[in-house]
């Protein structure tokens, strides 16, 4: 199988290089020529060719894409936006037809709704490295989206479409450790987006020591590409703080004595898959994995950042009449504007007095503008069936973690009994399944405040 794989691999790869060579002209054309003519291939390609030239044409159209530069590729996600899109005169005879016959038309007029983007992205997907090459286009369609909204059209077909190329079936977990290919390690390093990897030792220490364990899931399109990983710290304990965890010093924990899971950095690696969910399906099998290989254990937790917290607490001490703010928190919390104060061990200590309650608040009670909890982290533990279950003051004394948390990390445990009815706790109701811990933290009944949107 692996051979015959190969060899159409190889094979139309050839075919490929070869449109490549009979597609090229010069290069010595406009920005817009080009342009106009790389529409004019996507035209020639959704026309239905053969299927090799077919592969051939697209894999020219997508190596074209490749070299354009800024402006010539929002210039073709314009021509993407403005030609693409449903075909009008097929879509208002389905409609017609629609209006006359009723619901057995009705999988025409889907057929004849469906933007002419979509079916010119699966032909692209033909071609090899298409889907990777797809994933790189829409990274550079979001970059472009952050002054063109009106392009919003066009990310949405490639949402769509990857939505269901890389359905959780499609995903394999495979565990990261020190025999993995050294260029998937190299991305490991470069991807880690929450406790950066200072060099290959400290990489060495998270994937390949005892007590550490490292998975991601990969897609067979993108077999060097992480999708998302996740790092495990084996523990006797619940950690309330990130750097003991780091420790290259620490002593190492037998596998065998550890009760605990630490989940402790969950990074995305791909831009381009943007709003395509795979961490809540990683962290149930993984914490599925880790509980087969390891009896002992019986906690599994995070060890999480609150990304959030320190704009909204800042937020709230620029408004003059804080409904969250007493007098007193307002005073106390001008410490934070002392230069280095987290290695002051009398401010820390002042300041855990009214940050540990104004904690509680944010998870507890603040609310963005629609409805939902402020903290994006906590947002997606809690609509995955988490439960928020210890506020750590002082747990990440980073210049990151300062500037993010004023310090604060939390744990939110999973216990697999209750990640059903958590989920449809916060997704249903928008309550957020708190211990008894976090919500003793809260000196005042949230409904006696106006929850405060935060934008």
């Amino acid at each position: 199988m692996g051979s015959n794989t190969s060899f159409v691999t190889d094979l139309l790869t050839s075919i490929a290089e070869r449109g490549r060579t009979f597609l090229d002209r010069s290069h010595r054309v406009t920005a817009a020529t080009r342009v106009e003519t790389l529409a004019e291939r996507c035209e020639t390609l959704l026309s239905g060719r053969g299927e090799a030239s077919g592969v051939a044409l697209a894999a020219g159209i997508l190596d074209r894409y490749a070299h354009m530069k800024t402006g010539e590729s929002i210039a073709f996600f314009e021509v993407l936006a403005e030609k693409f899109g449903p075909d009008p005169q097929r879509l208002a005879a389905a409609l017609d037809s629609y209006g006359r016959n009723g619901l057995a038309a009705a999988a025409d007029l889907h057929r004849a709704s469906e933007p002419r983007r979509q079916e010119l992205f699966r032909r692209f997907n033909l071609a090899p490295g298409g889907t990777l090459s797809l994933v790189r286009m829409r990274e550079q369609l979001m970059d472009a989206m952050v002054r063109r909204r009106d392009l919003a059209e066009v990310d949405r077909d490639f949402a769509h479409l990857f939505s269901s190329w890389f359905n959780r079936g499609f995903l394999v977990l495979k565990r990261i450790d020190w025999s993995t290919p050294a260029n998937v390690l190299e991305k490991i390093i470069r991807y880690e987006a929450v406790h950066a990897i200072r060099d290959w030792d400290d990489l060495r220490a998270r994937v390949d020591s005892p007590d550490r364990r490292c998975y991601a899931f990969f897609h067979p399109a993108l077999v060097d590409e992480p999708l998302i990983f996740v790092e495990v710290a084996l523990m006797k304990e619940t950690p309330g703080a990130i750097v003991p965890i780091l420790d290259p010093a620490r002593k190492t924990l037998r596998p065998q004595d550890a009760t605990t899971a630490v989940f402790y950095s969950i990074s995305n690696c791909q831009k381009g898959l943007a709003g395509v969910s795979f961490g809540n399906f990683l962290i149930k099998q993984v914490l599925e994995e880790i509980a087969r290989e390891l009896p002992s254990l019986d906690t599994f937790v995070t060890l999480s950042p609150v990304p959030g917290f320190r704009k909204w607490l800042d937020a709230e001490r620029r408004t003059e009449q804080s409904l969250v703010l007493s007098p007193a928190d307002a005073k106390a919390l001008e410490r934070l504007d002392t230069p280095d104060w987290q290695d002051k061990p009398e401010l820390r200590e002042e300041l855990s007095v009214v940050l540990g309650p104004l904690a509680a608040y944010y998870f507890l009670a603040a609310r963005t503008a629609k409805g939902t909890s402020v903290d994006p982290v906590a947002r997606f533990h809690l609509g995955n069936g988490a439960r928020l279950e210890r506020i750590n003051l002082m747990g990440d004394l980073s210049p990151k973690g300062i500037a993010q948390a004023a310090g604060l990390m939390v744990n939110y445990r999973y216990i697999p009994a209750d990640i059903e009815k958590n989920h449809e706790t916060f997704a249903g109701k928008g309550d957020v399944v708190a211990s008894a811990g976090v919500r003793k933290l809260l000196k005042v009944d949230p409904a006696s405040r106006a929850l405060v949107p935060v934008t």
